[in-house]
């Protein structure tokens, strides 16, 4: 572990303190690094803003994005307070970092309360035995833009 690596992750600390200590939200932290600098960063703002998908790295990622004008993050380290949720991980797998880096780990977060397990359950599970339920509508009408978008000649794929 580099000094840097070390301070990049003090930061995405103080972060998760600053935002619980500032009521934005949960004890978490993110900032993303590109190239020795810090690209994004952000913290844990779901209660403050009323938005369940305001996790830290979620809103890093998004600072991150806006700030290199990239949908992507192209050798971009993350370095967060805690290992990432599925939500986060979910995100962090679009958009495409060289690496990852974490403090807290998933137990020590259901530990603190903010246990994820349920939704890694759910995933396993068929969709007509999931807690909420799942109902497939109009499907042959959606493939029609998806036929669309295949032969579409100027598309941006990602």
């Amino acid at each position: 572990m580099s000094e840097d690596q070390k301070t990049f992750m003090m930061m995405a600390i103080e972060l998760s303190k600053n935002g619980m200590d500032s009521g934005k939200g949960g004890p978490f932290g993110c900032i993303i690094v590109k190239d020795g600098k810090v690209v994004g960063r952000g913290s844990n703002s779901v209660s403050s803003t009323k938005d369940p998908t305001a996790h830290a790295e979620v809103v890093a990622i998004r600072d991150a994005c806006k700030n290199l004008d990239n949908f992507q993050l192209d050798g971009c380290e993350i370095y967060t307070s805690c290992e990432p949720c599925p939500m986060c991980l979910g995100a962090i797998y679009w958009a495409r970092p060289k690496a990852v880096f974490y403090a807290n780990t998933k137990q020590d977060a259901a530990n603190a309360g903010f246990d994820d397990q349920f939704i890694y359950d759910e995933l396993d599970k068929p969709i007509g035995e999931r807690k909420i339920t799942f109902h497939q509508l109009l499907g042959n009408e959606a493939k029609v833009v998806f036929q669309e978008w295949i032969k579409k000649e100027d598309k941006t794929l990602y």
